[in-house]
């Protein structure tokens, strides 16, 4: 029997829907919308007119190994608390995409797939979507452009009157006050989310904000496949001061009161209804080192809206790419199979891109 389907886990969700209509549109009739819930999963590919199909799929439990005898990939929109599920995908020889951003997770399968030899695997790549994902590329395409790089700084800017999938506000309340290493001069060390802020310059248009750490995935794993010393990560929102707000909760004991479910339910609530700001989003990586003999600093901004969609973009564009074309076994990040340029044609076509080299002294 042939692979020739795909399987989009959460794919009735707010940005898995978008990713199959996407690949619904792609290849008709092929797309499955999975999920926990049968009912869910009819309605959405109602909507989609056959383009997509539903298909109950529950990952808590074991994997039926003859669900993917026909499954080309699975594009996995759900967070994780294992790395069966992954594993069972590979080991099949179906290709397997990651939208989610916990870091320790993605480590998990990624000792894994260094532990495995690859032959007869599929490809899995992680690390896809806005952040990381965007942001790996980023500091890609920054890497390149200097000769060695000795500090990579993130920042992340989201839109407060975004539309947030339930998932996304759920991760992002959850580590509000997370501890967390990160590579500093190729040690680690221990830091905390919602600290250390740096004011940092997004352009004429959005102008500057305060950036706090925060624990997104892509800090780990640049550090280890880019091998730069230093790498951090820092979110803020489009309304400065309500950053500042939050980052001043945090330093006041929130935390605590964050671990009471009725709190934390409230908080929820208070974010998924929140209207204030806009749907802005914007990326901005910092790499420093040298280009030749000189002291560098390498710029790259990209700002747009609908972090959500881009999000889901990205997941499609690579989910295509494995779809049609042929890549090593095994388990990656993007930006060990792809570079910006790749999908700089639509992604400009989406959001604003700049990027320059500053050198020393100018």
């Amino acid at each position: 029997m042939s692979k020739d389907r795909i399987v989009i886990v959460g794919g009735y969700g707010h940005v898995g829907a978008t990713i199959c209509k996407k690949l619904g549109d792609a290849y008709p009739g092929r797309v499955y919308a999975a999920g926990r819930s049968l009912e869910k999963a009819e309605a959405f590919c109602r909507e989609t007119n056959g383009k997509v199909l539903p298909l109950q799929l529950d990952i808590r439990k074991p994997l039926d190994q003859s669900m993917l005898e026909n499954v080309k990939l699975v594009v996995m929109c759900l967070d994780q608390t294992d790395t069966t599920f992954v594993e069972g995908c590979v080991r099949n020889g179906t290709h397997y995409l990651d939208i989610s951003a916990n870091g320790q997770f993605l480590t998990q399968i990624e000792q894994w797939g260094s532990q495995v030899a690859t032959k007869d695997l599929g490809t899995a790549v992680l690390s896809v979507g806005l952040a990381p994902g965007l942001t790996n590329l980023l500091a890609g395409e920054a890497h390149r452009l200097l000769d060695e790089v000795s500090e990579l700084d993130i920042f992340i800017m989201l839109g407060l009157g975004d539309r947030h999938g339930k998932a996304a506000l759920e991760w992002t309340i959850d580590n509000l006050c997370t501890s967390y290493e990160v590579m500093n001069k190729h040690q680690r060390v221990t830091v905390e989310s919602m600290t250390e802020g740096k004011l940092v310059d997004f352009g004429p248009e959005l102008g500057k904000k305060h950036a706090y750490r925060f624990p997104f995935s892509d800090q780990q794993t640049l550090a280890r496949t880019l091998d730069v010393p230093t790498v951090s990560t820092r979110l803020c929102f489009d309304l400065d001061g309500m950053t500042r707000v939050v980052a001043g909760l945090r330093s006041m004991g929130i935390c605590q009161l964050l671990h009471l479910p009725k709190v934390r339910e409230a908080t929820m609530e208070a974010f998924g209804r929140w209207k204030m700001g806009d749907d802005r989003f914007a990326i901005k990586v910092e790499a420093r080192g040298k280009r030749g003999y000189d002291e560098s600093t390498v710029e790259c901004l990209l700002s747009g809206r609908d972090q959500s969609k881009m999000t889901a973009m990205v997941a499609a564009a690579v989910a295509k790419s494995l779809y049609e074309e042929a890549f090593p076994p095994g388990v990656h990040h993007i930006e060990q199979l792809f570079s910006l340029e790749k999908i700089r044609f639509w992604l400009e076509q989406e959001a604003s891109l700049t990027m320059f080299v500053r050198e020393a002294g100018l």
